[in-house]
């Protein structure tokens, strides 16, 4: 169910708690605030409905023309997981069309917690404090409750040859699954030294 605004009678403005203000009662100061920043983010709004569309439009065009490529030529385009990198005649400028996946842990993950708190407490006066440390933070959450995917894949990179570590390490890698991903679309500019640096699109990085 949807519901739509009441619109506000002529001669009047909503404060910040609903109630309407006649317009002789708002302060001048206040009003070219109100419309200072009205008009900002009626622009921020057009501006991101133009980058939405010139997402839209430019990886349909890859997608195009990766399509056109594998029909007429018989060459693939795409990387691993789909990624794709193009590059202008010159090689001054780079495109780069990245797959970011969402990963998540199944159940499996409490065997690993278990096998690895058993790991911890036969350890606990050999083992060194900082992969204690490296551990507990790992399986941490953070406000959300969300467990830190790229710190428990981390300790898979720890080699420990007991066995229950191991089989942790098995039942993590069995845990793991993709929810979801993403397309990523980047562009950059060779510079003089032969690095490529982004064209930053996002306003904070101009």
């Amino acid at each position: 169910m949807t519901t739509t605004a009441t619109p506000i009678p002529p001669g009047y403005l909503e404060d910040a708690k609903g109630h309407l203000i006649p317009e002789a009662k708002v302060k001048p100061q206040d009003r070219l605030r109100d419309e200072l920043t009205r008009g900002v983010v009626a622009r921020a709004k057009q501006l991101q409905g133009d980058m939405k569309a010139f997402r839209a439009e430019t990886l349909g065009d890859i997608q195009a023309f990766i399509d056109l490529s594998a029909e007429k030529y018989g060459a693939k385009l795409g990387g691993l997981k789909g990624n794709t990198t193009l590059l202008s005649f010159d090689g001054r400028y780079k495109v780069q069309v990245q797959i970011s996946e969402h990963l998540t842990f199944g159940v499996e993950l409490q065997a690993a917690k278990a096998l690895i708190d058993e790991c911890l407490t036969e350890w606990t006066q050999g083992s060194p404090d900082e992969i204690k440390a490296i551990i507990n933070q790992a399986f941490a959450v953070d406000k959300e409750g969300r467990l830190n995917t790229g710190a428990i894949l981390g300790l898979r990179r720890l080699d420990i040859p007991d066995p229950r570590w191991r089989e942790a390490m098995e039942a993590i890698a069995d845990s793991l699954q993709v929810v979801g991903s993403k397309k990523l679309l980047r562009v950059y500019e060779r510079q003089e030294d032969g690095s490529y640096a982004p064209i930053p699109l996002d306003l904070a990085a101009l």
